[in-house]
């Protein structure tokens, strides 16, 4: 007896759920062939109707059936989409942004509000898109065939992720960039230049050998400036003091290591799914191996544990601070990558009835646990550094955001008397490795909506377009003036967009389209009905907690701002313009999505706007038309 596992046949453990029909006979031609007397359904049956008399009648035949869709690529196996999502959730964030943003608000307090915002909207969210991807097989924007006129929030998205994807691959130039340069010796950054002095600090001490330039010396002149900043800035970057004259022209090597980025995420994505499958294992294992390599030798350093400890140690009067528990949103929100439409997507590939509960309760633990791990890793080293400057307040020697992958980090390695040059490209390898992961999910939303609306479309050549975009965009921010653009694209058309477009997405789903409807869906395809505390969150709880951090960031927002650099009035004008324009998907597609309804008046398209569209279930016909039976006679 054969069958296939997206079906509930042979091959499938889930418990048999009323309604689904199990063949009792033979395929007679290969795995991939309906079964004997098998018949088609029309368009007409996949709407919901019943098959006709004369059909279903045949002696000794099953009920009607068709060969499964074979156009969507799948997952070679569930593994696959597991070491996918980590190596797309486990990223940058973790490592350079979780610590400082723990050490920010509370230190070991933060961990409390960070696991509870895990547990009411990061868990929530991130199963409920794993169910609705794998559900209805369709990517972030096809997806609103659940509700039409909410089909905006998918564009929206679509629109965020594009932004990010214009400048995530840039920092991966940067990484590049030092990874390359590690291999040097000494260090690069590890000693001043001759045109950086008088005001600069060695990172390093000097070798005997090497009398020329000034000693390594611990200072508090607050005119000086270590060496390790100093290349970032002007070796690296060649940063301008402002863009009111300009970005000026992209930077050679920094646009070849752009380059470089993109083609490895090409070759990842040459075939879509089922190269980017293989791939995942080593994006998604390997900087686990090196990250435990940088612990165990920070463990070992001078410091480390006054570091870890101060990494680790509450604060605990910051934890009934309202912007410690925002802190904690935004963290949790932009390290899982939640409402990008990149777990959808993710998640459409799988077989319908893939184990998803179960992933995104892995996937989930293991970005909280190697946020903690990185942590203890970054600061151990931190640690370390502050030991050898003789400073004794550890938060003295760390740089925020970018600052502390190309500033804090490098000048610490700079320290190590043993083989420094080996832990600086390990831990640039790592970062570029973890980049790539989350590049390779947000390019790969980007091209299942490219194939979504347009099938015949080859997946290597929607990879290349979008590589070949990337680059030329990219380059605005390998730029001198780059980082300002960065600034100003992530704050208006990342960071702001997202927040509003989750909140959508979460009304979409759980009130237009429903929270008992998902629930149905999720019971006709996993076997069991998500309990009340799924229920809870995805139609009241989280959505509300969303609500209040966004009036919390609508009430306390500034200007945007540069390292104290407030940007020419265009520059502004120019953001909002992105913002708006990524908001605005929402009323035009809701308009559209009105207008294409059937209906006599008005509030009968608008009525109709709100439902899901007759195609709307399982991509396989046979599976499709079972689901449409059994939410009938539900």
């Amino acid at each position: 007896m054969e069958g296939r596992d997206n079906n509930a046949f042979i091959g499938d453990s889930s418990p048999s759920i009323p309604g689904h029909f199990r063949w009792s006979t033979p395929a007679a031609n290969g795995p991939d062939s309906p079964p004997p007397y098998a018949t088609v359904l029309t368009d007409v049956e996949l709407t919901g109707a019943k098959p006709s008399t004369e059909r279903a009648a045949v002696a000794g035949s099953p009920v009607a059936t068709a060969t499964p869709t074979q156009d969507r690529d799948q997952w070679g196996k569930g593994i696959e989409f597991l070491m996918s999502c980590i190596a797309m959730s486990v990223g940058l964030g973790n490592v350079w942004r979780f610590p400082f943003v723990a050490l920010e608000n509370g230190g070991g307090a933060f961990v409390i509000p960070y696991i509870i915002v895990l547990l009411l909207v990061g868990k929530p969210v991130y199963f409920m898109e794993m169910l609705i991807g794998q559900f209805s097989s369709r990517g972030s924007v096809k997806v609103y065939d659940m509700a039409p006129i909410m089909r905006g929030v998918g564009y929206g998205q679509l629109f965020s992720i594009t932004m990010l994807i214009t400048y995530y691959s840039s920092l991966m130039a940067l990484i590049a960039r030092y990874m390359i340069d590690s291999f040097w010796n000494p260090l690069p950054w590890a000693h001043c230049r001759p045109e950086w002095l008088p005001n600069c600090v060695d990172s390093a001490p000097r070798a005997a050998q090497e009398p020329s330039g000034p000693p390594f010396v611990v200072t508090n002149n607050a005119t000086s400036t270590t060496s390790s900043e100093l290349y970032f800035t002007k070796v690296v970057l060649k940063e301008l003091d402002g863009i009111d004259d300009g970005i000026g022209l992209p930077d050679l090597r920094l646009t070849l290591f752009l380059v470089l980025s993109w083609s490895l995420v090409l070759l990842t994505l040459i075939k879509g799914v089922k190269s980017s499958g293989k791939a995942s294992y080593f994006l998604a294992l390997f900087p686990y191996v090196v990250m435990g390599v940088l612990l165990v030798r920070a463990c070992t350093l001078p410091g480390a544990v006054d570091g870890i400890v101060y990494f680790l140690k509450p604060q605990w009067d910051k934890i009934y601070e309202p912007k410690v528990w925002y802190a904690a949103v935004t963290q949790c929100f932009f390290s899982l990558s939640i409402c990008f439409g990149n777990i959808i997507m993710y998640s459409s590939y799988n077989k319908f009835r893939h184990n998803v509960y179960r992933d995104a309760t892995i996937v989930t633990s293991i970005d909280t646990l190697t946020s903690l791990l990185a942590g203890c890793t970054i600061f151990g080293i931190l640690g370390h550094l502050a030991h050898v400057t003789g400073t004794t307040d550890v938060g003295n020697v760390v740089k925020s955001d970018a600052g502390l992958a190309f500033i804090s980090y490098p000048e610490a390695i700079a320290k190590f008397e043993v083989l420094p040059q080996a832990f600086s490209v390990l831990f640039f390898l790592m970062l570029f490795v973890l980049g790539i992961g989350s590049n390779v999910a947000m390019t790969s939303c980007v091209m299942t909506v490219i194939k979504d609306q347009f099938p015949k479309v080859r997946n290597w050549q929607a990879a290349t377009v979008i590589a070949v975009c990337g680059v030329l965009l990219g380059s605005i921010y390998v730029t001198p003036g780059g980082q300002y653009v960065l600034k100003l694209v992530d704050y208006y058309g990342a960071s702001s967009i997202a927040l509003v477009l989750a909140i959508a997405e979460l009304i979409a789903i759980g009130w237009v389209y429903g929270v008992d409807r998902l629930c149905k869906d999720a019971e006709f395809m996993l076997g069991h009905r998500p309990n009340i505390y799924w229920r809870l969150c995805w139609r009241w709880i989280t959505p509300g907690l969303m609500f209040v951090i966004l009036i919390y960031n609508l009430v306390t927002l500034e200007p945007l701002m540069y390292k104290q650099y407030v940007y020419p009035t265009i520059a502004y004008d120019i953001g909002w313009c992105i913002f708006a324009f990524g908001l605005l998907q929402l009323p035009i597609w809701g308009a559209y999505a009105v207008y294409k309804q059937s209906g006599q008046t008005l509030t009968e398209k608008i009525r109709n706007s709100l439902k899901p569209t007759a195609a709307w279930g399982p991509l396989d016909v046979a599976t499709h038309y079972e689901y449409k039976k059994f939410i009938n006679e539900d």
